[in-house]
């Protein structure tokens, strides 16, 4: 997981350093007044999504896998804490009715 993250980062990484440079180039607009950063940024974002997308397609599917496996084991561990609480509070109970 913390692989796939990386990797994204840096892809957007990269795509923000394109895009700064294309804007200080003067081929991609500078934005209106202020917003060089904001604008920047965002095409950044808007570029990266995709190349994320079609490039990383092989680790987001071993991460999800690895968030599908943390899942199954939390749910086993509550069904099991569940079962427990169960049978300490029948155990409770009869022993409440026996005395």
């Amino acid at each position: 997981m913390l692989r796939y993250t990386l990797m994204r980062l840096g892809i957007f990484v990269g795509c923000l350093v394109a895009v700064w440079g294309l804007v200080y180039v003067g081929v991609f607009p500078r934005g209106l007044g202020d917003s060089n950063g904001m604008w920047i940024l965002l095409l950044s974002l808007l570029i990266s999504a995709p190349i994320s997308y079609v490039a990383l397609r092989k680790q987001r599917d071993q991460a999800s896998a690895q968030v599908v496996t943390r899942v199954d084991r939390m749910k086993a561990n509550l069904e099991a804490n569940r079962g427990q609480e169960d049978s300490a509070d029948d155990t409770a109970r009869a022993q409440g009715q026996t005395s």
